[in-house]
């Protein structure tokens, strides 16, 4: 009996998958009569062998089982991915008397793990704990192991707790566990502690605390983890490799990951894929191409996931051209049929605006996801194709995938530039439902839409209830307020948002200056304006330049906003000039008028708003020969003042009409109504200020 096993056990350990099944046929042809040790070895050997079919079928014929068959079985079947039969072995055993050991509840703790089922994981806890037998370290790291990952914490850390001498596994298992449920103050805090407690360090655990301080941006904490896996020459490793470029990318040290991927005398594939990820990340797509170059001169293949990091860098580079080379290479590589990989040449090709090929690439794919649509919805609300992106959203529905966080996005922002308040309440509605209001982010998109709609009062609900806010949606609602004249709420939330500490950006400022302008405070604009130079770093861009001459030139200080425009090195653009040239039409400033006017027609001379604001200061001085002038140019060049639009929302629909387009309201003339509102007007007292009146006749 014995040499039987010792056979057994040689063809399992030299993985002699023909000669022990030809001696288990051997066996049987000679009528040898197995007993439960021999019979264990023989199932052993067919799992090591991974044949699990053969395994239960020794197992089913066995006469007679021990502790020992079950806990083999269901041992095989937990490590080999088959989390519900060994629960389903591990029941059966305990149903039929059997009492289990440590390594079959190691087997049966780690299936539970495996599944995340929580209520079967402390079924067999419950079990462990009636048992006769001590719990070991082992079973104890399994059990902090499955609490993990089934986000039940607290249980975790009782068992941890009520260890007498927890070891590297145990304080690397709570630690990945804290990690993995996204606690990761708390992750580094246990990190800490087992340093102070002496616990050597390890791959696993420098690999769980650099994700913590990546999800945290803590590059102090995350370099001194650097340094330990220098020390315990850890730097060897694959993933602890991939953690630290992932880690320094996150926290937009690129130049420290390049070095780390330097290091490496042959960086695997996830290295490189995380290092390219890492510059389309930060906007630095042409050093994320030119390594994707290196990668692939290499004679490496790039994965799925290396092909899709790439593309992104052609769509922020906006080459259409080298794009499809990688497109029609990925095709030769057969990648298409990975809906990740399509999703991507979808998205490049939608943010190219080349809506053709991404609706091709989109027909073509063999599956769909929510990402798909959104990248598709995506594309076509950046290139202000509104009516098709409805039309998208509607199908996307229909095919019943469910909204995310992104399609809410790109429908909030079709309700900010239509505008449509009623849908963008709707659809409020529909982000509260699941909770996603919560989403920072979100929440800024919604802030966003109300304010564009003109409703200031709903943005600044949405504002005060968002728990956690960033830096858009602080400039979110001082840009609202600002572009709707209400300049001293902006103000007041530019303070509130001072008090909090919150370091403003050059967004803050255009914001900040627009309301200044809006109620006149001229010194307060001027105050802020060199705040932003000299306390806060930024340097004045042509918006911030603007914002300036805007708010001189309306306070009726067009000589300042003029003498300030020249005092900057750089060109002023025609939007600079056209806010002094405003100015100067208010405030009847001639001279200064002519320069504006001069200047914006040098930069563009089919400006036909500049031409009629000349003809307008002309006209208001009497000047009645420039004027004719200005007139007979125009009228050479053909050239004609595009009408401008209005819209209005009603019963869900949008209604677009200008002076030359009425839209069609159902049994409305919209003329009259008009027409009704102006008697109204002017039965009430107002006055048309003569400024305003228009000396151009088209």
């Amino acid at each position: 009996m014995s040499s039987c096993s010792g056979v057994l056990r040689h063809f399992a350990d030299t993985k002699s998958i023909h000669k022990g099944r030809a001696f288990h046929a051997l066996m049987i042809t000679s009528g040898f009569d197995s007993d439960v040790y021999t019979n264990n070895h023989l199932l052993s050997m067919y799992l090591k062998f991974k044949r699990v079919d053969d395994a239960h079928k020794v197992f089913d014929e066995m006469p007679k089982r021990n502790v020992i068959s079950w806990t083999s079985l269901i041992s095989a079947f937990s490590q080999m991915g088959m989390p519900k039969k060994a629960l389903t072995c591990f029941s059966s055993m305990v149903c039929q008397g059997f009492e289990p050991n440590y390594f079959t509840f190691v087997g049966a703790v780690s299936a539970c793990a495996s599944l995340g089922n929580a209520r079967c994981g402390k079924e067999v806890h419950g079990k462990i704990y009636r048992s006769v037998l001590e719990l070991t370290s082992h079973v104890s790291n399994c059990l902090i192991n499955m609490y993990g990952k089934c986000g039940l914490l607290r249980s975790a850390q009782l068992v941890f707790d009520a260890m007498l001498e927890p070891n590297t596994i145990s304080w690397t298992s709570l630690l990945s566990s804290y990690c993995q449920c996204g606690e990761n103050v708390h992750g580094l805090k246990i990190f800490v502690l087992s340093r102070k407690a002496g616990v050597a360090v390890n791959e696993f655990s420098c690999v769980s605390v650099l994700g913590a301080a990546t999800a945290l941006g803590d590059l102090k904490f995350g370099m001194q983890v650097h340094s330990l896996v220098y020390k315990y020459a850890l730097k060897s490793d694959k993933f602890m490799v991939t953690g630290l470029i992932n880690f320094y990318a996150k926290c937009r040290e690129l130049d420290l990951a390049s070095r780390v991927f330097l290091e490496v005398e042959r960086p695997d594939l996830s290295a490189w894929t995380t290092l390219i990820g890492g510059y389309v990340q930060r906007g630095r797509g042409a050093e994320a191409i030119d390594l994707f170059v290196k990668l692939y001169s290499s004679g490496s293949l790039p994965s799925e996931r290396t092909l899709s990091c790439v593309l992104g860098a052609f769509a922020d580079t906006k080459d259409i051209k080298v794009g499809k080379q990688l497109h029609s290479l990925i095709i030769k590589m057969g990648f298409t049929s990975f809906t990740v990989v399509g999703n991507a040449v979808l998205d490049f090709y939608s943010k190219c605006g080349v809506l053709e090929e991404s609706m091709k690439t989109f027909e073509e794919m063999d599956e769909h996801d929510v990402v798909s649509w959104n990248a598709l919805v995506s594309g076509h609300v950046g290139a202000g194709w509104y009516g098709e992106a409805i039309h998208l959203l509607k199908d996307m529905l229909f095919e019943g995938h469910k909204p995310n966080l992104y399609t809410y996005s790109s429908i909030l922002n079709i309700c900010s530039v239509v505008p449509a308040s009623e849908w963008g309440k709707q659809t409020h509605c529909c982000i509260i439902k699941p909770g996603f209001d919560s989403n920072v982010v979100v929440g800024s998109a919604v802030i966003d839409m109300y304010a564009k709609c003109g409703r200031l009062i709903d943005a600044r609900k949405v504002f005060d209830n968002l728990t956690s806010k960033n830096l858009v949606s602080w400039n979110t609602m001082i840009v609202g307020y600002a572009q709707h004249g209400l300049g001293r709420e902006a103000l007041e939330i530019y303070s509130i948002m001072q008090g909090n500490n919150i370091k403003p950006n050059d967004i803050t400022f255009i914001g900040v200056l627009s309301a200044c302008g809006h109620v006149g405070l001229v010194e307060e604009g001027w105050h802020r304006f060199n705040s932003m130079i000299n306390d806060h770093a930024i340097a004045p861009r042509m918006d911030h330049i603007a914002s300036m001459v805007n708010l001189f030139a309306r306070a009726g200080q067009t000589k300042r906003a003029y003498e300030f425009m020249r005092s900057f090195p750089i060109e002023s653009d025609k939007v600079v000039w056209r806010c002094l040239l405003s100015g100067c039409k208010i405030h009847k400033d001639l001279e200064l008028g002519r320069i504006a006017a001069e200047k914006i027609l040098s930069i563009d001379p089919e400006d036909t708003s500049a031409h009629i604001m000349l003809s307008n200061i002309y006209a208001d001085a009497n000047m009645w020969d420039e004027t004719a002038q200005v007139r007979k140019i125009m009228k050479e060049k053909a050239l004609k003042k595009d009408p401008g639009y209005c819209w209005t929302e009603l019963k869900n629909k949008i209604y677009y009409f200008s002076t030359i387009h009425s839209a069609q309201f159902p049994g409305i003339d919209l003329h009259e109504v008009i027409n009704g509102l102006t008697s109204q007007l002017f039965d009430a007292g107002y006055v048309p200020d003569d400024i305003l009146s228009c000396h151009f006749e088209e």
